[in-house]
């Protein structure tokens, strides 16, 4: 199963970045990780949403058909989605209810130093993606607060809980996907 990550924080030694490795590391066997953080997008413009798209633009699209699933990690910013992950969403959700989004089964995971982790983020992630008619795996909210606690300054996860709930989650989500059809 090949598995596109999008994260939310452009920073690169963000939560978010080092959370989407942990995630990459626990994977089941068989699963490949390729990633996006948005960086070079364009603001979504329609006058630019053409027949030719701007170069980032296409990758962007690109990535999302070749992918089999796709997994969110993001902060939460001002009680909500960082606003290049947003801008991801408006670029791949078109042409609406024909975009490569649509019917590409997708998990989330927040993060926040907040007691939070991030739950208002999760939530308005998973009302945009539904909007784009991306099915969302349905469990327990995948939020992780104190997150700036979870890694030792090497970058790695430490905390045990996460890591085994990320094991977890990644099996029950990549089975999930596998059943709708995510999986060429």
């Amino acid at each position: 199963m090949h598995i596109l990550t999008f994260v939310g924080s452009l920073r690169a030694e963000s939560f978010s970045r080092k959370l989407a490795v942990a995630a990459e590391a626990t994977a089941p066997d068989g699963t490949r990780f390729t990633s996006t953080d948005a960086r070079d997008l364009p603001h979504y413009d329609q006058d630019l949403d053409g027949d030719e798209k701007p170069a980032a633009v296409q990758t962007l699209l690109d990535q999302v058909t070749a992918a089999d699933a796709l997994l969110f990690v993001t902060p939460e910013f001002n009680y909500g989605i960082p606003g290049p992950l947003k801008n991801a969403i408006d670029w791949a959700s078109r042409p609406a209810y024909r975009s490569p989004l649509k019917n590409k089964p997708a998990l989330v995971i927040s993060q926040s130093i907040a007691p939070t982790g991030g739950v208002r983020a999760h939530t308005q992630l998973v009302a945009v993606l539904g909007g784009t008619l991306t099915p969302i795996f349905n469990g327990p909210a995948f939020n992780v607060p104190a997150i700036h606690e979870k890694f030792d300054e090497a970058g790695a996860l430490t905390d045990e809980l996460v890591k085994a709930r990320l094991t977890r989650t990644l099996e029950d989500f990549t089975t999930w996907a596998r059943a709708l059809g995510g999986d060429s």
